[in-house]
């Protein structure tokens, strides 16, 4: 009798751990690739969507922050057809150049959401009608300016115009030096050879009117608006930016800014919270703005930030789809925003009062975003990475001096129909 009772409990601990190797090998796993500081988030999202769905495991495969080395990464896992990655966390540039690998989320009910995001994006990451990322988190370029220097030289509001962000550059920087400040500058922005700066000078041009360096098709480069504004960046250095600016990607810029040693700075969101650091000698002492228009133009930012993708050799597409979806819901996208002020996608957020609260600048950033300008990845897929070389390249030869914007913007013109076949239209 006793042997019975000391068995009965036994085979029950038998099967209760069957039963939950059983549901333990039962459970579909999404293997998500992210890199970078938003780890940390895309992990505590993890959570949120496993306590909701004990079923999946998700688990995160970091892979480098740097977009180049991501991007050699990817191709890898690719070329080999690997079905080790489910969801890629992609760069903005890229849904076009990976077309061929990635799954059309409009299947998965990708179409169904896709209104609620700026449409600028959703619209970037469609090829020929195929969704193939849902918007992660966003950026584009802003304007930065120091709230007090404007006070103290008698300017009421920010720049609207290149004309006036000269002037009050200008000024104020003279002035600062005059105060002993030698080292002060009137404004810092991304100029070094890397793909920053083909998103500044794209800015540049279409805030001229200069348009997008190629459109429907057509490269329009080489036009006077274009060719005005990178001369007009190149007049920049070494008067109211430093020399060293031609070597400056975003984080030498913000630590200049940061520091106290500009009026003025281009960069991405990011900056708003690192600037009203507890630490920084700038807290409290600066504002955001769209950036200037330029003479016959409107202002514009170029578009930025990271998407989610599917792999066409995921073995889990619709539990992966199903993750993807959840990560770029709403509900997702405010806590990564509440909890590390990462720019959401969807359009109703930038009206969440709770969100303004957290982060004041907001309230600020909905017109940017809906009004940014999109690289031409998409179009040129799948060689972007050579047009943007080749147009980064052209205007850092203009801004280092080494070519005039006529003749550096008039070869870019035929080197990008080189690379990508596509129609010249030069307007003299």
């Amino acid at each position: 009798m006793k042997r019975e009772l000391l068995i009965v409990p036994f085979l029950a601990l038998i099967i209760c751990l069957l039963t939950v190797n059983v549901l333990a090998v039962d459970k579909t796993v999404v293997n998500w690739a992210v890199g970078g500081s938003i780890i940390k988030m895309a992990r505590e999202l993890a959570v949120m969507y496993t306590e909701e769905h004990p079923d999946i495991e998700i688990k995160i495969l970091e892979v480098p922050a740097s977009s180049t080395e991501r991007l050699n990464l990817y191709l890898q896992f690719f070329e080999a057809e690997s079905d080790k990655v489910d969801i890629y966390t992609i760069d903005l540039i890229w849904p076009g150049m990976l077309a061929e690998h990635l799954v059309d989320l409009n299947q998965y009910g990708g179409s169904q959401v896709a209104r609620a995001h700026f449409p600028a994006i959703v619209e970037n990451n469609t090829v020929d009608g195929r969704l193939l990322a849902m918007p992660w988190y966003t950026d584009a370029g802003l304007l930065y300016y120091r709230t007090d220097l404007l006070g103290k030289y008698g300017y009421s509001k920010p720049p609207e115009n290149w004309d006036q962000l000269e002037e009050m550059a200008s000024r104020i920087q003279e002035g600062e030096r005059g105060a002993g400040k030698e080292d002060f500058w009137g404004y810092v922005w991304q100029g070094n050879v890397y793909e920053g700066l083909t998103c500044n000078a794209l800015e540049w041009i279409a805030s001229h009117g200069g348009g997008t360096i190629i459109e429907d098709r057509k490269i329009t480069v080489y036009n006077p608006r274009a060719i005005a504004a990178i001369e007009r960046a190149a007049g920049w250095i070494g008067k109211i930016s430093p020399p060293a600016v031609t070597g400056f990607i975003e984080e030498p810029s913000r630590h200049l800014w940061q520091s106290g040693h500009a009026a003025f700075m281009r960069n991405w969101p990011y900056c708003y919270r690192l600037g009203n650091a507890a630490e920084s000698v700038i807290k409290g002492k600066f504002d955001v703005v769209p950036l200037p228009a330029g003479e016959g133009g409107q202002r514009v930012a170029a578009l930025g930030g990271w998407q989610l993708a599917l792999s066409s050799y995921s073995n889990n597409i619709a539990a992966a789809a199903d993750v993807a979806l959840f990560m770029t819901s709403e509900q997702a996208q405010k806590y990564n925003a509440l909890q590390a002020s990462y720019n959401p996608t969807i359009k109703a957020l930038y009206q969440d009062q709770e969100l303004i609260s957290a982060n004041p600048f907001y309230a600020k950033l909905y017109d940017v975003f809906i009004n940014a300008v999109a690289r031409p990845s998409t179009v040129t897929a799948p060689n972007y990475n050579q047009v943007s070389n080749l147009f980064y390249h052209a205007v850092h030869a203009v801004l280092t001096g080494d070519e005039e914007s006529r003749q550096a913007l008039g070869y870019l013109q035929f080197d990008l129909q080189q690379v990508t076949g596509l129609e010249i239209v030069t307007e003299q």
